[in-house]
């Protein structure tokens, strides 16, 4: 029966090629928090996650604290016969860590991501159990017609265009495009240069009132905006309902939900048309397809995304959570990789191919994954370590 025997934690800023900004934050690195869990069989397993303050009310150096004294020791006592018994504690977590653990109102569903995975991981290899067939169990590797979109920083003028060309030329038909202000004019550039049969959508990230949000929907639908993510405060759930019921417009939501609580008071309340689900604000792979089969149950239209700065070890479980869902996801955001990330610790690199294809799945135990820990270690800014391990008998890890 594998145990873990020893975790260590990571502050990582894993730089970007270029810097992205959009109404709530600017980044040039990912501003990351990675795990390494090691068990008593010699099995490594990893976690990830990307806490962000005005997402889930985790800022990142809380996170580490909280995982480093409260979470990751506990780890050390788990035990579990079987990888099923790994899913059904998980299951039971729903996204958060068990409440003798933690309280269960403690800002948390971004860190308990990063164990989330880790588990996954860890034993999925000490039980010789690939993850993606555990909670995907399909055959067929991909929904049919379904493609990565692009996300645009909120960048203006001549860097737009070359991108939006470059887009075109490239075979991508799903723009989303990070909007401030009242960018009518970004829209109309977007709708000329992708032409009338890409889908388009924008994200304010909150950067609207209502009565601004109201009036900049009405003037950029005619340009046929698929959906309006966030337009209000994250807490302005009244003022997500008075859109979707005065506008008739599709309001997705994002920063308004992380757990199950919050998913449900957008649903009661009627305040969106779709929600945004990402597994590192969600509470990790396990919680975010319970979230995607309840907004679904709901009749939400479902949008898969992800954190900023995401390596393909998210993008792994992202990947797997695509592929559980099935027939009901109909966006999806990701598998940047080195596109976004000047140096990714996870091989294989999973990044979208031309047309927004996706890139082919991992295969092995676990996620599939390997990661250099020469890198993690290069652009790690603060460590924590608990337990004991012989680090020859480490597998998963070059």
């Amino acid at each position: 029966m594998p145990r873990i025997v020893a975790v260590e934690l990571f502050e990582l800023d894993l730089p970007f090629r270029n810097p992205f900004h959009h109404a709530a934050a600017k980044r040039e690195h990912s501003e990351s928090l990675f795990v390494r869990c090691v068990t008593d069989s010699g099995h490594c397993g990893f976690g990830e996650t990307l806490p962000r303050p005005y997402v889930t009310g985790e800022e990142r150096q809380e996170a580490f604290d909280m995982l480093a004294g409260q979470i990751l020791p506990r780890l050390l006592e788990l035990e579990f016969h079987l990888f099923s018994e790994v899913h059904d504690f998980l299951v039971h977590c729903d996204g958060k860590a068990p409440r003798e653990w933690i309280e269960a109102n403690t800002p948390q569903t971004s860190a308990w991501c990063l164990v989330d995975l880790a588990l996954l991981d860890c034993f999925g290899r000490a039980f010789g159990t690939e993850v993606d067939r555990e909670l995907a169990g399909r055959a067929t590797e991909w929904p049919d017609g379904l493609a990565y979109g692009l996300v645009l920083s909120g960048n203006t003028g001549r860097g737009m265009l070359t991108t939006l060309v470059k887009a075109r030329v490239y075979g991508i038909r799903d723009v989303k495009l990070k909007v401030e202000e009242d960018s009518l004019d970004g829209v109309r550039l977007a709708r000329r240069i992708l032409g009338k049969e890409a889908t388009l959508r924008v994200d304010s990230n909150m950067a609207w009132s209502l009565e601004e949000a109201s009036g900049c929907m009405t003037r950029m639908a005619p340009y046929g905006i698929e959906s309006f993510e966030q337009p209000l405060p994250a807490d302005d759930l009244d003022g997500l309902a008075r859109l979707v019921t005065d506008t008739g417009l599709p309001v997705m939501a994002d920063e308004s939900f992380d757990d199950a609580a919050s998913l449900q008071s957008l649903i009661t309340r009627r305040a969106c048309t779709a929600v945004n689900v990402r597994i590192a604000k969600c509470g990790g792979l396990v919680a975010s397809l319970e979230r995607c089969r309840r907004s679904l149950q709901a009749g939400l239209t479902l949008q898969i995304g992800c954190q900023v700065g995401e390596t393909s070890l998210l993008s792994a479980a992202q990947m797997t959570l695509i592929r559980a869902v099935w027939q009901g996801v109909s966006f999806i955001e990701g598998c940047f990789g080195e596109r976004l990330l000047r140096v990714d610790p996870v091989r294989p690199t999973l990044k979208f191919g031309r047309g927004g294809r996706p890139p082919s799945r991992p295969r092995g135990n676990g996620f599939g994954t390997e990661v250099d820990m020469r890198v993690v270690r290069r652009y790690a800014r603060r460590r924590f370590a608990i337990g004991t391990a012989n680090p020859t008998m480490v597998q998963g890890t070059r």
